[in-house]
């Protein structure tokens, strides 16, 4: 972790510790509701077998651990802080006398939070993220959330973020990151730390929906190539509909403001539909079309793909979920078949999940997490919430 950004972010959290008891020592004179202390945590473990890859078996387990406290204050405002950790470990067998072990601790969730009726300020290490696509998300910028993940896990990033929601609906964000070196969502060259990342983001009501206008600047690491930093430039325009059925846009414009080639421009657009059949318990269907280019100049038809999405799920009793979705790659023309089967039991929850999909993978945005999904394999995962 960043020497400095762990001094920045800390600091701040060590000035609100001191203010808050001598702001809840004044509201406890008031009789008003005392700090609240809250333990809870995510225990998973999992076997995976996919006999088509080199590694045929994979078994392991995570644990985050997580903790709120809050203290209300006058005027219905709060100030509350989250702490959880990442404890994740597994192992994969080859054969009974080569498995390879590897396991991490790292923090998962780390910030303050100070929010009243209409704003909330949070810092620290939080989640980040927006937009109405559900499969291929042009906006996925600070996250990277994979919709097959039953869990729906990613890392966070360090920083700051403002929110105020205004009377009529609209709501304004504001943000800054600062010290994260790894990539985040679509990004092909990591952050630079010369200079903190910002952006902000405009939600405004429209008839039977919203309708949303983002932005983001920062400077990237290009030590690969002749500059030591470029500055980029980001650009998300997202539109939901509810009307008969749920229709979005999102889209996505990436500049760098140096020639690298062909990764100089990056462009993202999802068209995306839902709709829930009154069949049974209720089918719900949700369909995306996602175009994603990169290129020097402008569309390259070369260096693009165009992916269709269809996601089914349907609840079979109040205690069992199956869902389906089907990927087509219509450069390669691959189908990526993914089948889900969950089960709810008090505070363990079960889950079975089967794929089959082409032994080259090439999903945009999760190549690098995709390989143990390529060609054909079962999953098996228990998840216990307590």
């Amino acid at each position: 972790m960043n020497k400095k950004k762990k001094i920045c972010y800390w600091s701040i959290l060590s000035g609100l510790l001191l203010v808050i008891p001598l702001q809840a020592q004044q509201d406890s004179l008031q009789n008003k509701p005392g700090p609240s202390l809250r333990f809870s945590g995510q225990l998973s473990g999992w076997g995976q077998y996919s006999p088509d890859i080199s590694t045929q078996v994979w078994l392991g387990g995570r644990y985050i651990p997580q903790a709120n406290f809050g203290i209300p204050i006058k005027d219905s405002k709060l100030i509350d802080f989250e702490a959880s950790a990442n404890i994740f470990g597994d192992v994969d067998i080859n054969s009974f006398n080569d498995f390879s072990p590897e396991g991490n601790i790292k923090p998962y969730r780390a910030w303050a939070r100070y929010s009243s009726t209409r704003a909330e300020v949070r810092l620290g290490l939080q989640k980040i993220n927006f937009g109405s696509a559900q499969m291929f998300r042009p906006l996925m910028w600070f996250d990277s959330m994979d919709p097959r993940d039953p869990l729906q896990l990613t890392d966070g990033v360090w920083g700051g973020l403002f929110r105020y929601y205004f009377p009529n609906n609209t709501t304004f964000w504001l943000w800054s990151l600062y010290g994260n070196v790894n990539r985040k969502g679509w990004e092909i060259l990591p952050s630079s730390n010369s200079f903190p990342e910002i952006g902000g983001r405009t939600q405004i009501p429209i008839p039977n929906g919203e309708g949303a206008l983002s932005y983001h600047f920062r400077k990237a690491d290009a030590s690969l190539y002749e500059f030591k930093e470029i500055a980029e430039n980001r650009f998300g325009l997202d539109v939901r509909l509810d009307v008969t059925v749920g229709l979005w846009l999102e889209t996505s414009w990436t500049y760098l403001n140096h020639n690298i080639g062909e990764f100089t421009n990056q462009q993202m657009m999802t068209l995306g539909t839902d709709y829930t059949f009154g069949i049974g318990n209720g089918l719900n269907t949700t369909f995306e079309q996602f175009f994603y280019s990169y290129s020097e100049k402008g569309i390259d038809p070369d260096n693009a793909l165009n992916f269709s999405g269809l996601s089914l799920s349907y609840p079979l009793t109040m205690f069992d979920n199956f869902s389906a979705m089907v990927y087509y790659d219509w450069k390669n023309r691959h189908l990526y078949n993914f089948l889900h089967w969950q089960r709810q039991l008090n505070h363990l929850t079960f889950y079975l999940i089967g794929y089959w999909n082409p032994r080259q993978y090439a999903i945009p945005s999760q190549m690098g997490a995709s390989d143990r999904f390529a060609g054909k394999g079962l999953q098996f995962m228990v998840v216990w919430h307590h």
